[in-house]
């Protein structure tokens, strides 16, 4: 036997240690075997927030403000209408590069390790794409383009997700899905604020946008500690069939916490979505503020959220680890969500916005800074985070898919106060299935 391969051996069976250890306790990283020093710690904190604060800040550019304006310069379409037929389009697209690029990140053998290269080929991908939505006004095009940024920003979502599983230890997960959690939510007023900054100026706005969902993996993977070489794990020999195969989801009888989770972020992210993606389009039609008007609103109701991003954030995750549980939070925080959705339905002005902005933005915080946590803790095989992490963050394009296409159709048919209520049903019917979940505290 070569010394090469007797080399790999020992390195599999290093990791495999590693991983056992891990298990048994929650101090260990499942990576090392070992206690993250302080620095280590820091970084993959960084890391995480950064990540988030990026690529979401690029996103929120266009989506909240400069892709709805963007509507309006196509010509023979309603606008209304073609939030709701992008949006399924492109969460199409997101469902199935999360489950596809969590899955081809498992199987990965790379030197620079399993997830990384994906996360950088996913940055070039998503920012590009980003920036060429904004330089065409043909709505196939459009669609096209943005589904391509999909693609990529879910080539790095899903890897980098996975990091908390393969390499964080258990005992801080909450932790550090707080600073995830706190990069994205941060970053969706940051992004939002910028946008209102080039709302009569759409192109540069786009280039900025695309810039910044690049710089987010990019950046990420320069401030993470450095993956391990994968190249020691066994390869997969099996057929083309095999590997369809693999993309099947776990078991419903022996995940059933596995289904409530994807349930309970399914609805929220529904109801989230029906009141985000339409922001711009509720101040202006409901509120009826003007261009101008509906841009200082959109900035102030951008800076409460994120002053509560920032505060629920770094909170609620250390206050999880600390107490032990992931259910609690989370159930409150969809509380507050569905509390502050009903603002700016019985208050239709500025004010019901801020109140929406403080309350919602709060939960929300909360919300995606312990979530991520409590996903990881229901997987059913670690072994397959990445593909399994990516089922459970369909959740989110699921959710991203159907939020616009509900609002889209209430509000054409019905009128925006019929669409209220249906996201505040939602946000309890998603509490409902995370208080469901037995495995979890």
């Amino acid at each position: 036997m070569s010394e090469a391969i007797a080399s790999k051996e020992e390195r599999l069976a290093a990791y495999n240690a590693n991983v056992a250890a891990a298990e048994k306790d929650p101090r260990l990283s499942p990576e090392t075997g070992k206690p993250l020093d302080k620095v280590t710690m820091f970084r993959f904190g960084a890391g995480f927030i950064v990540f988030g604060l990026l690529w979401m800040s690029g996103l929120g550019i266009v989506s909240a403000v400069l892709l709805p304006m963007h509507y309006k310069t196509i010509p023979g379409v309603n606008p209304d209408a073609l939030v709701g037929v992008v949006n399924a389009f492109t969460a199409v697209a997101s469902l199935v590069a999360n489950l596809m690029f969590g899955n081809f990140s498992d199987r990965s053998r790379s030197r620079f390790g399993r997830r990384t290269p994906w996360i950088l080929f996913g940055a070039v991908l998503g920012g590009v794409m980003l920036f060429l939505t904004g330089t065409t006004h043909n709505a196939v095009l459009l669609t096209i383009f943005y589904c391509g940024c999909m693609f990529g920003l879910n080539c790095m979502i899903a890897p980098l997700v996975a990091i908390l599983s393969d390499r964080v230890p258990s005992g801080i997960r909450g932790t550090m899905s707080a600073f995830y959690g706190a990069g994205s939510t941060i970053g969706a007023p940051i992004g939002t604020m910028l946008g209102a900054l080039f709302i009569e100026n759409l192109v540069p706005g786009f280039a900025v946008a695309g810039v910044l969902m690049f710089l987010g993996g990019v950046v990420a993977v320069i401030i993470l500690p450095k993956e391990q070489s994968a190249d020691f794990l066994p390869k997969d020999e099996g057929s083309f069939k095999d590997i369809l195969v693999s993309f099947r989801p776990p078991k419903f009888s022996a995940a059933h916490d596995f289904y409530k989770a994807f349930a309970g972020r399914f609805c929220m992210l529904i109801s989230y979505q029906m009141i985000n993606v339409y922001q711009l389009y509720i101040i202006q039609n409901y509120i009826g503020q003007s261009v101008k008007e509906s841009a200082v609103t959109v900035s102030v109701v951008s800076m409460i959220m994120m002053v509560m991003s920032l505060v629920g954030s770094f909170i609620s995750g250390p206050v999880s680890d600390f107490i032990g549980r992931r259910k609690v939070p989370v159930v409150v925080a969809s509380v507050l969500f569905a509390v502050g959705i009903a603002m700016p339905w019985l208050i239709p002005s500025s004010l019901g916005m801020y109140l929406f902005a403080g309350i919602a933005g709060l939960g929300y915080a909360v919300y995606s800074a312990v979530d991520q946590a409590l996903l990881v803790d229901v997987l059913p095989n670690k072994e397959e985070a990445g593909k399994d992490l990516g089922i459970l963050n369909m959740a989110t394009t699921l959710g991203q898919m159907c939020g616009p296409v509900i609002m889209s159709t209430i509000v054409v048919a019905l009128g925006y106060n019929f669409a209220f209520p249906v996201a505040i049903a939602l946000a309890i019917i998603g509490c409902i299935f995370i208080m469901a979940i037995k495995k979890v505290k």
